[in-house]
């Protein structure tokens, strides 16, 4: 069993990048998920950049309240659960199931937790039941820290909105079985022996250890999720909005002049042809942490 990662202190998270164009500046923040549930998190470096800053960027928050999430419960029950009748036992492959069961009796006592949910949900919930067994969670949200950083200094702030609800529906509902069933060897692979990994790279971002992070890679399993993802229309098409609209926004700003602020997802900025190797091809300076 690995031992819960506990967090104390004052923690910064990872130096900024700084992306220089003839007319503007801009300071991108990379940010991981999970990180440690109790994490205390302030960057004075970042509270100085705040200073002199013209706008912060942040992706929007993918939220819903209890009413949204009745309504989707409700209506959308054929993209969250497992139609018919059914059960998970019945839809998901046996070898995975019996993986997921003995994973499922680890982090669960009962027998029937996210037994009517679809594969790919049911694995989520399981996932993130490891996550919190290891001092892990998935929800804290940095840019959320960011923002509040932002008001103190009057700092505009420009939410990018992505990807919400509907999006994530659209890409369930046209999601094909061997896409789902790769993302849930992925997400069952992690709890039964990526959970090192992920304890190690939190740790790693929360004392500002980017080399560390950098030799991190993501596993086989989860990288043969991403690509059958990528070739999935739906959820390339989603994974492409997502990057586009990330250096779209980017690049108008800094060719609008002054300074800005954005707090990125890490592995958009790191992945093979992602956000920093895009601007450097826009012709911007980017100098690492």
């Amino acid at each position: 069993m690995i031992d819960e990662l506990v967090v104390t202190g004052e923690r910064t998270g990872p130096g900024l990048w700084h992306v220089r164009g003839s007319a503007g500046e801009a300071w991108i923040m990379g940010t991981v998920s999970p990180l440690p549930k109790d994490i205390t998190w302030r960057s004075r470096q970042l509270e100085q950049i705040l200073t002199g800053t013209r706008v912060v960027l942040v992706a929007k928050p993918f939220e819903i309240g209890i009413l949204r999430a009745l309504w989707l419960f409700i209506t959308q029950r054929d993209l969250l659960m497992v139609p018919g009748g059914r059960k998970l036992k019945d839809v998901m492959p046996p070898d995975l199931y019996d993986r997921f069961e003995v994973l499922r009796a680890r982090y669960n006592s009962d027998p029937d937790k996210w037994g009517r949910y679809r594969p790919i949900i049911a694995t989520a919930f399981l996932e993130q039941a490891a996550l919190r067994q290891v001092g892990l969670s998935a929800r804290l949200d940095i840019g959320n820290e960011v923002r509040a950083l932002a008001r103190k200094h009057d700092v505009q702030i420009e939410e990018l909105k992505i990807a919400g609800v509907r999006d994530f529906l659209d890409a369930l509902k046209g999601m094909p079985p061997a896409t789902e069933n790769a993302c849930v060897v992925a997400a069952l692979a992690t709890i039964e022996t990526g959970l090192p990994r992920l304890v190690a790279r939190a740790r790693a971002w929360v004392t500002g250890d980017l080399e560390r992070i950098e030799s991190l890679p993501e596993s086989a399993e989860v990288e043969a999720c991403l690509a059958s993802r990528r070739g999935d229309a739906r959820a390339g098409d989603l994974l492409a909005l997502i990057r586009r609209t990330w250096l779209e926004r980017l690049d108008a700003h800094l060719r609008a002049g002054g300074v800005t602020v954005a707090v990125v997802n890490m592995d958009l900025l790191l992945e093979r042809g992602g956000l920093l190797a895009a601007l450097r091809e826009r012709g911007y300076s980017v100098d690492a942490p």
